[in-house]
Order: structure tokens, then sequence, then C-alpha cells
């Protein structure tokens, strides 16, 4: 596969700010990240065993996102059986190489934000 082939079509092209903001554009809806963390983390999974371990995300709300990451080529949708229908969801490549950017915005989150418990407690 060529390099042209390999990368996604970018609306910005050209920019120099455009690299930035087309990767926001990728990841930056709320459950994303979310998505692409568990799959990172556990590998393939059905559609119930992903809600479970995302936790708090309605059926759909994460059956939007995994459409919407399946067509930015982030996300594989992979019928397992027709009787009864299962599908498992993957990463395709780009998805996995994501994996740096997505353990940085954990890391930065987990060192710079504090719950609305532990601000509660704090000013108590």
């Amino acid at each position: 596969m060529s390099d042209s082939e390999e990368r996604l079509p970018i609306w910005c092209a050209g920019k120099e700010w455009c690299p930035i903001t087309a990767t926001a554009t990728l990841v930056g809806k709320k459950w994303h990240p979310v998505v692409i963390h568990r799959l990172l983390d556990g590998g393939p999974m059905g559609f119930n065993e992903l809600k479970d371990d995302v936790g708090g995300i309605s059926s759909k709300v994460l059956s939007d996102s995994l459409d919407d990451l399946e067509e930015k080529q982030l996300v594989n949708r992979e019928i397992v059986s027709e009787k009864p229908v299962r599908v498992n969801y993957s990463l395709t490549e780009q998805g996995e190489s994501l994996e740096p950017l997505i353990y940085e915005m954990r890391d930065w989150g987990m060192e710079h934000l504090v719950s609305a418990d532990d601000e509660e407690e704090a000013i108590a």
C-alpha cells in the first residue's frame, strides 16, 4: 500500500495548522478517544463488551461513535456470525497508530485535571 492510500484526506491540506486541527477532528468527539483507548487496551471486542468496558455511554452514542470511527478508517467492523449476529470491533493500523496520542492525553489528564469530588474536598 502506498503512502497516499494509507493517508486520510484532509480538508485543510497545505495550512500550517492543518495537522493539529485534522487530528483533533478525528478524535475530538467526547467518546472517540475512550473507545480507541479501550480497543487499544482490550483488543477486538463485541458491541456489548465494548459498551460495558467504556461505561456511561448509551448504545446509540456508542453505535454512532463506532460508525464515525469506521468511516474515518480508525475502526474495523467485522461480522463474526450471522445468527445470532455478532460483530467485533478492532482498530485499523491508523487507529493503532493513535496509541501514543491517546496515552499522552490520558497521562496529561491524570496529571493536570481534578475530579469534582476532589475539588469539593479541597474547598471544604
